[in-house]
């Protein structure tokens, strides 16, 4: 059994309770975790505010050294980490494989800013004195919570570990409680490194106890979620009576325009992985397609070629060349609740051009396995469009110019990410002004840039991850005023 960490030891909830964590594609048991309470909350925060002045006063040269030396350590463990998250999460090996190393460089992405963070001088009014100026000092925030959905459990940890710590805070990280097997093991090499204890640690659990008490407690002021819109709006309200400084990367359904200049065989691969990577369990994947008549039948020729690439699968294993391993939903009400958005558009009159079923093969059965999808005729005002369908289900619109693509991409409560598919200047410039999105991407695939500010519109959050702006939530402002004083 697997134990949690908190303040540099391992150790069992304080209840004794456990939990299992399954693997999806076989509904085996992988592990059992402690189920944390709010008594070890409680411990675990207790033990951040007594490192908190310790590190805060470590240089920021020396804490990127520690986090590189536990860097080093999870790098040559990337095969048994990336293992551990195909057993846990259910994805493919070598997207996990890719996912542990977007982790490694997004932490030494922040780990080289870590002695770049500014301050400020600001002269101020003579009458203060004639040489008086004023200094914006930047300092730890304090104690930070960081909850992490089971998508994409290591990268989107590190998008709150890295500015968190470079910024000289405390973190508690709380994984999901489906996904916490890899998060334990990187979290356990980065402190084995050298980091002092109690400055990261990690619970495991349920979310209604572990999440909200983390959220909830007096001491923690700092907290980063990425889940649904839905746990955004519960942690905003129950976050916001203590003015706790949040940020919600929440759910999207994100727009792509294929243009007719578009090159179609690379917009074919953009497409095809931006909506089916993970078995389209992507905040930011692509999950409505909208595509000129002049390339319309074309483009679904060759996207039906390619979704037919796809062999479903544990995604330890690998399929027959050339075919392309696809694996399990993450659980049986993921998969549940995409088939019923699917049925729901059949219903109303769309067509299923490919996939959208359970696979009949007999070794498929245990898993949450679902065909990938493509979907046409989809009524504007069903389920497949007007929700986010977090599985690999696309649904694709004809339509005959930018103004109408632009228009159908916003009307959506969400606004996570776009993207458009263009030789045209001046189409990708009206796309990136006019679509109601915290990042749209042209002629790219959907993908998260640690260099780059992330975040979403309308709701699909607030705040941004990545890019230097990212540690900046993590620092407060103290302004300091020098004046009338004898400069001669």
């Amino acid at each position: 059994m697997s134990k949690m960490l908190i303040n540099g030891q391992w150790t069992d909830a304080l209840n004794g309770e456990t939990h299992p964590v399954f693997n999806p594609a076989n509904g085996q048991v992988v592990d059992t975790v402690p189920a944390a309470s709010r008594a070890d909350v409680d411990l675990a925060v207790k033990a951040a505010q007594a490192a908190l002045p310790g590190w805060a006063d470590v240089s920021p040269d020396e804490r990127a050294a520690l986090i590189r030396q536990g860097l080093h350590q999870v790098a040559a463990q990337a095969k048994e980490i990336a293992a551990l998250l195909t057993a846990e999460q259910g994805k493919p090996a070598f997207e996990a494989q890719s996912e542990v190393q977007h982790f490694l460089h997004g932490m030494e992405f922040y780990a080289g800013l870590a002695s770049k963070l500014r301050g400020a001088q600001v002269p101020l009014p003579p009458a203060l004195g004639k040489h008086a100026y004023g200094l914006v000092l930047k300092r730890p925030v304090g104690v930070c919570a960081g909850i992490v959905p089971w998508n994409f459990p290591l990268t989107l940890m590190g998008t709150k570990v890295g500015p968190a710590l470079m910024a000289g805070n405390p973190i508690l990280i709380k994984p999901a409680r489906t996904t916490p097997l890899a998060t334990l093991k990187i979290i356990g090499l980065l402190n084995e490194a050298g980091l002092p204890p109690g400055v990261l640690q990690c619970l495991t659990g349920a979310g209604s106890v572990v999440g909200e008490s983390l959220v909830t407690h007096p001491a923690v002021r700092r907290v980063a979620l990425t889940g649904s819109s839905e746990t955004g709006r519960r942690v905003m309200q129950i976050a916001g009576a203590d003015f706790k400084r949040i940020t919600l990367e929440l759910g999207g359904s994100d727009p792509c325009i294929v243009c007719p200049d578009a090159n179609l065989k690379r917009a074919l691969s953009g497409v095809v992985v931006g909506r089916y990577w993970n078995a389209g369990q992507q905040c930011l994947a692509i999950k409505r397609l909208y595509v000129f008549a002049e390339v319309y039948d074309a483009f679904v020729e060759g996207l039906l070629e390619r979704v037919g690439s796809y062999r479903l699968g544990d995604g330890a294993t690998r399929p027959e060349k050339p075919f392309i391993r696809m694996g399990p939903l993450h659980s049986a009400q993921q998969r549940a609740e995409v088939e019923g958005q699917l049925a729901d558009a059949v219903a109303r009159g769309a067509k299923v051009l490919i996939g959208g079923q359970r696979p009949n093969e007999r070794a498929l059965k245990d898993g949450h396995f679902f065909e990938p999808a493509v979907v046409l005729d989809v009524p504007a005002d069903s389920r497949l469009a007007t929700e986010e369908v977090f599985g690999p289900v696309l649904p694709i619109w004809k339509v005959k110019a930018l103004d109408e693509a632009i228009e159908k991409a916003n009307g959506s409560p969400w606004g996570l990410g776009s993207s458009i598919w263009t030789q045209n200047l001046s189409w990708a410039n009206r796309a990136i002004r006019e679509i109601e999105a915290g990042v749209t991407w042209v002629n790219q695939i959907h993908y998260g840039y640690d260099e780059l500010p992330f975040g979403g519109v309308k709701a699909s959050g607030l705040g941004h991850e990545h890019g230097p702006e990212a540690v900046e939530y993590y620092l407060e402002r103290k302004g300091a005023v020098f004046g009338g004083l004898d400069w001669e």
